[in-house]
């Protein structure tokens, strides 16, 4: 019975990644010009270049550890909004950029499950 459990656990965890990786994957084949021409370009191509390292990385490693890594990646990247974003001037109020950000980015994987 316990290996049901783990068994069911597992296939929900390889769908997630799936659905990760078929997300990921639309994202990338738009991807950001080599050679940023303004600010938006280059912030698109910072984008593209941490999204194409959490699926190389998911892809390198064992499948039953794939989810595990996407699972803990967030936590990676927001110790590193939080790391620069603490190196800014609170007149630019930036945790409240850091928050909103990533509320976009829940909400874009959240529009994509409805679209497909």
């Amino acid at each position: 019975m316990c290996g049901d459990m783990d068994d069911d656990e597992s296939e929900i965890e390889e769908r997630l990644y799936a659905r990760f990786r078929a997300h990921a994957q639309t994202l990338l084949a738009d991807a950001a010009p080599q050679e940023p021409a303004d600010l938006n370009q280059y912030l698109d191509k910072l984008f593209s270049d941490g999204l194409s390292r959490s699926v190389r990385d998911g892809e390198q490693a064992d499948a039953a550890q794939r989810y595990e890594r996407l699972a803990m990646q967030p936590l990676v990247f927001a110790r590193l909004a939080g790391f620069l974003a603490g190196h800014l001037a609170l007149s630019e109020d930036p945790l409240r950029k850091v928050i909103e950000a990533m509320m976009m980015g829940y909400g874009e994987a959240e529009a994509h499950d409805h679209h497909h």
